[in-house]
């Protein structure tokens, strides 16, 4: 019996240990193995990974606002086709939505490309000739069909005062409306919404414009919404901030608009400013320096109605995307032109060589060569090929100063309205034909 009892207790100590032994064992296995793995992957990991810096994500923002606002130009061409043509009083409401929408998408695609400009060397302001008068009833519209679609009054009130013409950013100045607007229209749950559009003294210290002149515009929007405190006011200009954060959760918004439409008023020269509105609601003006402007003659009077050709271009449209070349289709058969359409700017010299046409329009961004390269390759053609009238076409409003290097006798930016074409085709038909 003795000797069972100790071959029992000699057993004991051997079941025991063996388990703290592998344990232990096993953690310093697992600590050397970690340490020897982790200092080569440290090594290894560090050059690899990438800096998305201002300039890349510029980028990648320019792009997306290329590619948003090709469709955007059809939304826009079609509902301005249709806003001409006999509706009723309900279908013209529901054109009017579909337009005010359109653009608030296109002024959105502005305001953050330029909210990823901040970061580097700053905004840089077009001074392109434009209808002011044209540009404050179209934000008008604009408000008058947000409205309507809240069931809010609306009510605009444009200066006799106003000059008819300036000379600036219409693109930029246009995308600060629509911000401006849209807050309003956000933040208001019943009552009206005002526009005032007049002209002010340009302020002392704003840049020169050029020897006719310049003008200081005031776009005042005031609504009956929510209001803001004194507390809430000081925040509001700051990138990604909104006035408080039960703001931000019941009404959405990254708030990154109204620090891009400061940022862009105080390019043009002026400022924006923010003040409680008698009785309840926020007053916003918006206040932007311009250059006067003349008329240039032949200069068309309302929208849709530019000066006529005296008969219809044969156009080459250089345009890749199917519902670009819908939407171009359609405008320039409104307008009593016609187009043939190739995707390849390699393709263009050619195809100019073996047809007559009148003019060229060429989508900046294409397949193979670029808009910039086969413009050169035309200019680089003998007369009268070479010479022939060309019109750039791109949402990037950068790309025109490359493309008028190149050759191109005008240039817009989508999304391209009927009347812009038609006067871009024209003034520089006319200027063409001067020339000869």
């Amino acid at each position: 019996m003795a000797s069972k009892s100790r071959v029992r207790r000699s057993k004991r100590p051997s079941k025991r240990m063996p388990p703290k032994t592998h344990a232990a064992k096993t953690r310093t296995a697992k600590a050397r193995a970690t340490k020897a793995v982790a200092k080569p992957r440290r090594k290894r990991a560090a050059p690899k990974t990438p800096k998305a810096g201002p300039g890349l994500i510029e980028t990648a923002l320019a792009a997306f606002a290329h590619e948003v606002r090709t469709p955007l130009t059809g939304i826009l061409a079609i509902s301005n086709l249709l806003a001409t043509s006999d509706l009723g009083e309900r279908e013209r409401r529901w054109v009017d939505t579909i337009k005010a929408g359109a653009e608030h998408l296109a002024s959105l695609a502005t305001l953050f490309v330029d909210a990823a400009r901040s970061e580097g060397p700053g905004l840089e302001i077009r001074q392109d000739f434009f209808d002011l008068r044209t540009l404050a009833r179209h934000a008008g519209d604009s408000l008058a069909g947000r409205a309507a679609a809240k069931g809010l009054q609306a009510s605009v009130d444009i200066s006799a005062k106003l000059p008819a013409f300036a000379v600036g950013d219409p693109v930029r100045l246009r995308a600060a409306l629509e911000n401006l607007i849209d807050n309003a229209v956000k933040f208001t749950e019943q009552g009206s919404i005002e526009l005032h559009v007049a002209p002010v003294r340009a302020a002392k210290g704003a840049p020169k414009g050029k020897a006719d002149g310049r003008i200081g515009v005031a776009f005042a929007i005031s609504d009956s919404g929510i209001g803001l405190t004194l507390s809430e006011v000081k925040r509001l200009f700051r990138p990604f901030s909104q006035a408080n954060v039960s703001i931000a959760a019941r009404f959405g918004g990254a708030g990154l608009g109204l620090s891009s439409v400061k940022q862009l008023a105080r390019a043009m020269g002026g400022d924006i400013a923010v003040a409680q509105r008698a009785g309840g609601g926020t007053v916003f003006t918006l206040n932007v320096v311009l250059a006067s402007a003349a008329a240039p003659a032949g200069a068309p009077t309302r929208e849709g109605a530019a000066a006529p050709l005296s008969q219809g271009l044969r156009l080459l449209s250089v345009e890749d995307n199917p519902f670009g070349r819908v939407v171009l289709n359609t405008i320039l058969t409104e307008l009593g032109h016609h187009a043939e359409f190739i995707g390849q700017g390699e393709g263009a010299p050619e195809r100019l060589g073996q047809g007559a046409f009148d003019a060229v329009l060429m989508d900046m961004v294409l397949p193979g060569i670029g808009g910039v390269e086969a413009i050169k390759r035309i200019r680089a053609l003998p007369p009268p090929h070479g010479r022939i009238v060309i019109v750039g076409i791109s949402g990037r409003a950068e790309d025109e100063a490359a493309a008028r290097a190149a050759g191109a006798d005008a240039f817009l930016v989508k999304p391209v309205s009927p009347r812009a074409l038609a006067t871009a085709l024209l003034e520089a038909t006319r200027r063409a034909a001067a020339a000869t």
